[in-house]
């Protein structure tokens, strides 16, 4: 991976720079292109000054770029103009740059990061059609006047399935790329339970996914976006607008408290997941346990104080991510310390 591309990643991968930076040099070229173009896509659809309609075609034309069904060469300038920050602005311009990388990879290995892609860009795009109608012309001829408008609908996922199909398309896949990838570069030879190491890979990938859910509920919600379902809620005698009302956190408590023990749930498979990578391959290793460890430790913040606040940013530190990333490393060697990570870090 040449140097633009290496800076690229640096500015927009925040805590999976780490990650990225850990792993083992056979895969990191492929898992690095991968998540750029998932991050170029992810920033199109997250474009809310663009039209939805002119995202979708973007993200369109980009797929077909990534599954090579075309050559035109792309040019996202209107919407890198509309970029608040500039590692996304410089990710919309350089985009040719990785889908140059992508050409170059070798057969295999891009028979892997396509469809990946494809996946994810189908939740993007499907993402953007479900929460469309929130984004009318008046709308967003108010935002640019910053006018105040009364608050707007809330669009909430129907059910849980659909919130397990979308958690799917844009992190559970991950998890099933990264699989086979790993499997076909780092331990080839190995003898593993591939079965169960895919689906754990896939569950792996949908707990960080729900776990980012539950951490940005307050914030989708004043977006007009709810992602746990109104079924869900209706159990308990709620609609999504009233996840609006922090004095509601006493009676929303118990369904949260379902959906973070399926997050924990997740990221306990995750976590055997890593313990089934064999134990040679430290950095493999190491770079699955850090982002199941951070989940956890950001799932035990959520069961404190009120969910419903948007005051209440729940933020897991730069300080405490380094300090987990220093724990790993000093008990990797010492199996009892190891295995308890994983708790320790829940609470």
């Amino acid at each position: 991976m040449n140097a633009q591309l290496r800076e690229l990643l640096k500015g927009t991968s925040r805590s999976f720079y780490l990650t990225l930076r850990v792993l083992p040099a056979a895969v990191r070229p492929q898992i690095g292109l991968a998540y750029l173009l998932a991050r170029t896509a992810d920033t199109i659809a997250d474009t809310e000054l663009v039209p939805p309609a002119q995202r979708l075609a973007a993200l369109h034309v980009l797929r077909e770029r990534i599954l090579g069904a075309s050559a035109a060469p792309l040019d996202f300038g209107e919407l890198a103009r509309s970029q608040a920050a500039p590692a996304e602005r410089a990710l919309l311009e350089n985009v040719e740059f990785a889908l140059v990388a992508l050409r170059d990879m070798s057969a295999d290995d891009t028979k892997l990061i396509r469809p990946v892609l494809d996946t994810i860009t189908s939740g993007q795009e499907l993402d953007l059609r479900r929460f469309a109608p929130l984004e009318s012309k008046l709308q967003r001829a108010a935002d640019k006047l910053k006018l105040e408008l009364q608050p707007q609908p809330i669009i909430a996922l129907q059910t849980d399935a659909e919130l397990d199909d979308y958690t799917y398309r844009v992190a559970g896949c991950v998890g099933e790329f990264w699989t086979k990838l790993c499997r076909a570069h780092v331990f080839q030879n190995s003898k593993v339970d591939d079965a169960k190491l895919l689906a754990d890979g896939i569950r792996f990938g949908k707990g960080l996914q729900l776990v980012n859910i539950l951490r940005d509920l307050p914030v989708d919600l004043r977006k007009g976006r709810c992602y746990l379902t109104s079924d869900s809620l209706a159990e308990m005698r709620l609609k999504p607008a009233d996840l609006l009302q922090p004095a509601n956190a006493t009676k929303f408590r118990p369904l949260f408290t379902r959906y973070l023990e399926l997050a924990e749930s997740h990221l306990a498979a995750g976590w055997n997941y890593t313990n089934a990578i064999p134990g040679l391959h430290v950095r493999l290793r190491l770079a699955c346990a850090w982002p199941v460890l951070i989940g956890m430790k950001t799932l035990a913040r959520l069961r404190q104080g009120n969910v419903l606040d948007p005051q209440q940013r729940i933020k897991i530190t730069r300080a405490e991510v380094k300090a987990l990333i220093l724990r790993s490393m000093v008990a990797y060697p010492w199996p009892p310390a190891w295995k308890r990570l994983f708790r320790d870090s829940g609470h």
